[in-house]
């Protein structure tokens, strides 16, 4: 588990994750699709999973450069592997969402006199 957790570990490794297993990516369009995420941190994860090989990242000889990032066959079936952890978040967004619910604020505990 903790090599899986090491490669994934995050808060955006699992979304691009998610991105890229649609199929081969550009930078621009992976920020795009991830909102909130810094232009130094989405290249920052890209690194790491190339790194670690779940990621390629391909560049076409083109004027401009063309870059593009997929998953290895490795990150496939590391895509797969994660499937199960998407159905029981979508079984379960309902129960999540209201227990991650702020409940109402309680009133202060009454005071004692002595």
């Amino acid at each position: 588990m903790s090599l899986a957790i090491d490669v994934v570990g995050g808060k955006w490794k699992l979304h691009l994750m998610w991105v890229l297993g649609a199929g081969p990516q550009r930078f621009g369009q992976i920020r795009r699709l991830l909102d909130g995420v810094s232009e130094k941190v989405l290249a920052e994860n890209l690194r790491h999973l190339e790194s670690t090989g779940v990621v390629h990242r391909e560049i076409f000889p083109e004027i401009p450069p063309r870059v593009e990032y997929s998953l290895t066959p490795l990150g496939e079936t590391l895509r797969l592997a994660l499937e199960p952890l998407e159905m029981w978040g979508d079984a379960n967004r309902e129960a999540l969402a209201t227990a991650s619910r702020p409940s109402a604020p309680q009133s202060p505990p009454a005071r004692v006199a002595l």
